[in-house]
């Protein structure tokens, strides 16, 4: 990779000679010592230096490193962690990693297995011995050199007897990569031991056998409740090593083996008595000189989804692909589409969409603990600094709703809403801007209003009648329209030997809350919940639509002025379906039918308000997800396949249109349009901007926000919130952070088994609102970000 001109000459006396990549953290170098030897350089970003946290992480670093050996690791030659940018050396390993080496030349054989399981254990147990938890062992991070694996970045390791005081764990992240994690990563981190890098070990073995990890899921999800509470997968894994994976792969932490007793378990393969066999050729496709380096938290491995967003990097070269089609007629498990101007709360991206059941959400805790962990895997390490900067005399005022100030309030619970403490009913879902209005829903709330100007709390309405009588419902908007808001009810009913659930569609008055009408749209167990989050509701100017039905095999158009039934229609006989709105228009959007081997298709109808037809329908390869509506055409992603293209449809002429994505979506990333460009943002704080016009990468950062939701952007800067309140402000034409408020808990904290992401973000003018723990909303003046 070319030296930039703001790349430097030298660090710390090292002559750099190359720019070998780059993260989220910093980027790193191939440099020279004073007898040439060849190091790797890692130099963390200016807009870090400054930062205290990121700092005592970099020294525990570059401690941790040196405290092992080095014969199984990068050895650290040099490292100034109090220099104006710190940076660290490593001695440069010549090699690929483990899983480019797979990827290229398939699964390692019996002996290759039986070298990488032996070195690996070296290491470990030379790493434990000297004190220090890896934690996110995983191909990326192991380095096939000409004399046997080494084990590379112990950014996010920690020293084992300190543990129970570990400031950076015990604020509830959980740091690793899901496929290769431990249970005990998922359900108690601050717990974490060296028993969790044993568990590491078998995944990385099993992916080595196999190609793939012993819990893999197309859903990120799945996976990390598969680690927690699946059985391995362990097909096709050699006889001979499947007693040591399966004992590394023991759920509890007591019943692995400690890294000394692995030698012993590998012997039991082997010739009693004789050693554990070394590598003495160079690994088959290994070339000396690629650019193989001890990557930072965040760098990549391609075509995998167990490896951190690389951030920052240059886009690719543009490429652009177009295929036009008719209409004609893909599985449709994730969506995510953009606000759209007639006031639609943007549902979560990348939310698998499955029809809820009342009553029927049962998780349990080791489930939801995965489901938490899944989307806080990478540690944020950028402090938050709140930054009072009083405007330009020459700037032009403030776009502020009229009697604005700062505030921050929680909504009162509904009642009954409470009766499962910390559940999943505490965080609001989403919100909108009606008039002088901030009404949100969400914590088993159908509605609450806040004043826009002053945050007054003035009305909150329920969406169990009956709370007492079921499990309760979380609450979302379907949409607003000319002075009111939609949002759903339940109420339930004892019968013979179950709970009988009528789900209603409410229109209130935003100012008031008074109830403008109530219109029953099913009942039943298979009626479905009119959720506009789970795509089974959606607003247009007309009205709403959902559907339908106790069977839910209808879907039907509810009057905006008296939620009468206008029209009804049946739902197609696909396996899933869902309903959105972009533009002003709804869509009806189905996954067709599925044949072995065949790649997926999905319907996409927009549907005519006036009698509930389809007034045209397109079939798109992939499972579709449509994120909304740009200079007139639909812009789809495919949910499952990360090197898919984006998809644009015209809205007039209903032409299909391709456009190639200059890189591969990352596997974790939710997607969102927003302003007319498409944002993949990651959990860990990734965020990408792309064009839809053409699929080129515009920019890569990091935003410093652990669980990022739905962005909210003005002409100027894309901003970003955690489920905490945590803000960052990112130009939008660069990517670069500009601005930052802390998180807050003076509302407390969500549970964050079951809170997964922030919730979307509503930008009025220039006061930006951002929901955060538990029913509270805050409000600032971007311009004093």
């Amino acid at each position: 990779m070319a030296l930039r001109d703001s790349d430097p000459a030298e660090v710390g006396g090292y002559r750099i000679e190359d720019r070998l990549g780059s993260g989220g953290m910093g980027v790193v170098y191939l440099a020279r010592s004073a007898s040439g030897r060849p190091l790797a350089i890692k130099v963390v970003h200016g807009q870090y230096a400054d930062d205290d946290e990121f700092r005592a992480r970099f020294r525990r670093e570059v401690a941790a490193a040196r405290q092992v050996s080095g014969a199984f690791t990068a050895p650290v030659v040099d490292a100034d962690a109090d220099a104006a940018r710190p940076w660290m050396a490593t001695l440069y390993i010549a090699g690929a990693d483990l899983g480019t080496h797979v990827r290229e030349h398939g699964p390692l054989p019996l002996p290759r297995l039986r070298e990488l399981a032996a070195g690996l254990a070296e290491a470990l147990r030379d790493m434990h011995r000297a004190g220090v938890v890896h934690r996110d062992l995983k191909p990326a991070n192991v380095m096939l050199a000409d004399d046997g694996p080494r084990v590379i970045d112990f950014g996010i390791s920690r020293a084992a007897e300190f543990a129970s005081a570990d400031v950076l764990t015990q604020t509830g992240r959980v740091m690793g990569t899901p496929p290769f994690m431990s249970p005990e990563q998922f359900a108690s981190p601050q717990d974490v031991g060296p028993a969790a890098d044993i568990f590491s070990l078998g995944s990385v073995l099993a992916y080595a056998a196999t190609r793939r990890g012993p819990f893999d899921s197309p859903s990120p999800y799945e996976t990390a409740l598969r680690v927690v509470e699946g059985e391995p997968d362990l097909t096709g894994v050699p006889d001979e090593l499947l007693p040591f994976i399966r004992s590394c792969l023991e759920k509890h932490q007591k019943s692995r083996p400690a890294a000394d007793d692995l030698f012993t378990l590998l012997r039991g393969g082997a010739t009693p008595g004789t050693a554990p066999p070394r590598p003495v050729q160079p690994w088959p496709g290994t070339r000396p000189t690629e650019p193989a380096v001890a990557a930072w938290p965040e760098a990549p491995t391609t075509g995998r989804g167990d490896a951190p967003l690389h951030l920052p990097t240059e886009p690719d070269t543009e490429r652009e692909e177009d295929r036009r089609h008719r209409p004609g007629k893909t599985p449709t498990e994730q969506r995510g589409p953009a606000p759209d101007p007639a006031g639609t709360p943007a549902p979560e991206a990348g939310r698998t969409r499955r029809r809820r059941r009342h009553g029927l959400l049962l998780i349990t805790a080791a489930a939801a603990v995965a489901l938490a962990a899944l989307v806080t895997t990478t540690l944020t390490l950028t402090r938050d600094r709140d930054r009072d900067r009083a405007p330009s005399p020459t700037a032009e005022p403030a776009d502020l709703p009229a009697g604005w100030k700062p505030w921050a309030t929680a909504a009162k619970a509904a009642p009954g809403s409470d009766r499962i403490l910390g559940g999943p009913d505490t965080s609001l879902r989403g919100c909108a801007a009606v008039g002088t209005s901030l009404v949100c829903a969400g914590a088993d709330l159908m509605a609450t209003r806040f004043a826009l100007a002053d945050g007054r709390n003035t009305w909150s309405r329920p969406v169990d009648r009956t709370p007492d009588a079921g499990s309760g419902d979380e609450g979302a908007l379907i949409g607003t329209g000319d002075g009111r808001v939609y949002g759903y009810e339940a109420d339930d009913q004892n019968s013979a030997n179950s709970i009988r659930t009528t789900y209603t569609v409410n229109a209130l008055a935003a100012d008031t809350g008074k109830v403008l009408w109530r219109t029953e749209t099913g009942a039943g167990e298979t009626a479905t919940v009119p959720d506009s989050a789970q795509g089974a509701a959606t607003a247009v100017p007309e009205g709403v639509v959902t559907f339908y039905g106790a069977q839910s095999d209808q879907y039907a158009l509810l009057d905006a002025e008296t939620g009468d039934v206008r029209w009804r229609q049946p739902k197609p006989d696909f396996p899933d379906c869902e309903l959105l709105s972009a533009a002003r228009r709804a869509y009806l959007l189905c996954a067709t039918a599925q044949e072995e081997g065949k790649t997926g298709r999905s319907t996409v109808s927009q549907i005519d308000p006036a009698t509930g037809k389809a007034r045209w329908t397109v079939e798109v390869d992939g499972s579709a997800q449509v994120l909304g509506q740009h200079d007139g055409r639909l812009v789809l992603a495919d949910t499952l396949d990360t090197s898919r293209e984006l998809t644009l449809i015209d809205v007039s002429s209903h032409v299909l249109t391709v456009r190639r994505l200059a890189q591969p979506r990352p596997v974790d990333a939710a997607a969102y349009l927003v302003r007319g460009t498409v944002y993949f943002t990651r959990a860990s704080g990734g965020v990408r901007a792309v064009s839809p016009r053409t699929g080129r990468t515009l920019w890569e950062s990091n935003s410093s926000v652990e669980q990022q939701g739905p962005p909210a952007a003005s002409a100027t800067h894309v901003y970003l919130a955690s489920p905490s309140g945590r803000l960052a402000a990112l130009n939008a034409r660069t990517g670069k952070i500009e601005g930052t408020r802390s998180g807050r808990d003076d509302s407390g904290r969500a549970n964050s088994m079951f809170v997964t992401a922030g919730a979307p973000l509503v930008l009025v003018g220039d006061a930006l609102y951002v929901p955060y723990g538990i029913r509270a909303v805050y409000t600032v003046n971007v311009r004093d970000l």
